[in-house]
């Protein structure tokens, strides 16, 4: 990866970006095959060619975001190399950059729910590497005398929900870009973990 900080376009096969705009419009129970079909100009036995059904478009939508967020969460760490408070800062900037940029795709964790158990399961595994990611760094910020926090593990998953709660409010054109809000949630973030200078 060139760049972590570039987050390009989202790329995805055009009945998966519709299924995703119907399922950030009415919700996972609210989105049929059907209307999929419908606003995909095909029929649903057409559908059905390419994905098994509705579960399978979110099992590969969420598989996707995961994709992204590992591949640029991983090269911000790499980069940041073994200073904790840097790799903290790298690693709340690219989620926070990923939820921006991709503020649709990272809305669809709030359907995990909608998973069926062997689904939820495979995505679970996956969203834990990323908070184990975290959580290291917090524990390796307190091992090195860094981080202050009494709590590492409950900053993490603070942290973690402060970054994707961007989802939910932000709007591109706003009074902040994305670097500027990157970097702010980094400093909340060595805030959060008692970080003194």
């Amino acid at each position: 990866m060139r760049n972590w900080r570039d987050y390009p376009p989202l790329e995805l096969q055009p009945l998966l970006a519709l299924a995703l705009d119907e399922i950030v419009e009415h919700g996972y129970d609210g989105t049929s095959v059907r209307k999929i079909a419908g606003r995909a100009g095909v029929t649903v036995p057409a559908l059905y060619y390419h994905f098994e059904n509705k579960q399978a478009m979110l099992r590969e939508l969420l598989d996707h975001a995961m994709r992204i967020v590992l591949t640029h969460t991983r090269a911000a760490l790499d980069e940041a190399g073994e200073d904790c408070p840097a790799r903290l800062s790298a690693l709340v900037e690219a989620l926070v950059l990923y939820t921006a940029h991709h503020r649709d795709l990272a809305f669809l964790d709030s359907e995990r729910r909608s998973l069926t158990p062997q689904n939820r399961a495979h995505y679970v595994a996956r969203r834990d590497e990323l908070e184990r990611d975290l959580r290291d760094t917090i524990r390796g910020g307190v091992a090195q005398g860094v981080f202050h926090t009494p709590h590492p593990d409950e900053c993490g998953r603070a942290i973690l929900s402060m970054c994707q709660g961007v989802a939910g409010w932000y709007r591109p054109g706003g009074p902040v870009d994305p670097p500027t809000m990157a970097r702010r949630y980094a400093d909340l973030a060595l805030a959060t973990v008692e970080y003194r200078r």
